[in-house]
């Protein structure tokens, strides 16, 4: 059975027969963990069947230096980049630059989430072709919880006690280097997408709601923001205002933190030979808080676009259908742990077996909640830039919560104009 699904799958990439010329086809794309490595070894059954090569383009780990690099590279009409890896909220920004893929496709799309799909499509134009998705979850140490005898906290107020009692005691036992909670303080996307999860679990709202409506000035975002405002230099570092996911990962890993948000990516490596947490940790969703009975997990992923400026377009799209298709996010899953997006391999044996956690990650995303790129459409990264900025200062102490989201919900008021 397994050989002939092999077949198969050899026989679907036939179909991307060797060309006469072999071109190189270039992909820009953000590296986390260990990006590079698995890059190679996903796009190897291409390579052989088409006989060109694909080479990757690094760009820095944050996605917001990324969309800086990628719209100059793109308003210089950059030839020298075929595809470019693009976070889920960049299609409504950057849809002029990329060439339509609804026609060539379509029929493929028909096996992904349609949502997902959705994500990516502007008007009718199909922006980029999604590769896999993300949510993020609670990683928590099963070991250290059972020692103490803490059940897994399933809101952020029994977070805030577990872990301080958790770091309390392991501290006094000597262990100095243990903090209760690592996450994503830095003022980047990330934040924005860390502050999400704390107002929209608190019942505060989506910053900007789908119709438009900007509502993150409310009392429910406010106390959200006040117990989190405790965190750093008490359950956190005080550097946490500092960490972007792969610091959060690095005291996580060397097995410093109790508890800790991240996307599915850490859980493959937190479970490597060299990890000092390797068996020693679960993952659940994140909590709620304020007394709201519903948590939240941004919904983020990554999605592969065709620029127009490439001179390899055929080989391009090429590339970019294999990468988007059931082989290549089967190899993606079982080699990074990334969630796919093709809804038949959350029922994949293999997947199931070697990245257990994957098929029970899709209630989590079922759920997940959009950052508003889709309702500020091209004013997103302003909108967002504004919210992490308030957030962070109020984190940083240099303003209380509520004046912080009052001036906020002004900015947005004056960004928006007479519409979004």
């Amino acid at each position: 059975m397994h050989h002939a699904r092999h077949i198969c799958a050899v026989l679907a990439l036939g179909a991307m027969a060797q060309t006469a010329t072999a071109d190189e086809v270039t992909l820009a794309s953000g590296i986390t963990g260990n990006a590079v490595e698995n890059f190679k070894l996903i796009v190897a059954p291409w390579e052989k069947a088409t006989g060109h090569t694909a080479t990757l383009v690094p760009m820095p780990s944050s996605t917001t230096d990324q969309f800086g690099q990628y719209r100059l590279w793109l308003a210089a009409g950059n030839a020298d980049i075929d595809l470019y890896q693009t976070d889920v909220i960049w299609a409504p920004q950057l849809a002029d630059q990329f060439v339509d893929l609804s026609e060539p496709a379509g029929e493929l799309m028909k096996s992904h989430f349609p949502s997902i799909v959705e994500s990516q499509t502007v008007g009718d134009k199909l922006v980029a072709l999604p590769i896999y998705t993300d949510a993020p979850a609670l990683y928590y140490r099963t070991d250290l919880l059972e020692k103490h005898g803490a059940s897994v906290p399933t809101t952020w107020e029994e977070l805030t006690k577990t872990a301080q009692m958790v770091q309390d005691a392991e501290r006094a036992e000597g262990n100095d280097d243990l903090w209760g909670f690592v996450w994503q303080g830095n003022a980047y996307e990330g934040l924005t997408c860390n502050a999400l999860e704390w107002v929209k679990s608190f019942g505060g709202g989506q910053i900007v709601e789908p119709n438009g409506d900007i509502s993150i000035n409310n009392a429910n975002a406010v106390k959200a923001l006040e117990l989190v405002s405790q965190w750093p230099g008490t359950i956190s570092p005080d550097g946490v205002l500092a960490y972007q996911e792969e610091e959060a990962r690095g005291v996580w890993q060397t097995g410093n933190a109790v508890f800790m948000r991240n996307w599915p990516y850490a859980y493959r490596l937190g479970s490597g030979d060299d990890s000092a947490v390797k068996g020693k940790f679960g993952v659940t969703t994140l909590p709620t808080g304020g007394g709201h009975d519903t948590s939240a997990a941004t919904l983020g992923g990554w999605n592969i676009a065709l620029s127009k400026y490439s001179e390899n377009q055929d080989a391009a799209l090429s590339l970019a259908m294999y990468l988007a298709s059931p082989e290549a996010q089967k190899l993606r899953a079982l080699n990074s742990g990334n969630l796919p997006t093709v809804v038949s391999l959350y029922e994949d044996a293999d997947i199931a077996r070697e990245v257990p956690i994957i098929p029970q990650w899709k209630d989590v995303f079922l759920q997940a909640v959009p950052r508003p790129s889709a309702p500020t459409k091209g004013a997103y990264n302003e909108v967002s830039n504004k919210f992490w900025s308030a957030v962070h200062n109020t984190l940083s102490g240099d303003g209380t919560a509520a004046e912080n989201l009052e001036l906020l919900e002004l900015d947005l008021t004056d960004l928006k104009g007479s519409g979004w």
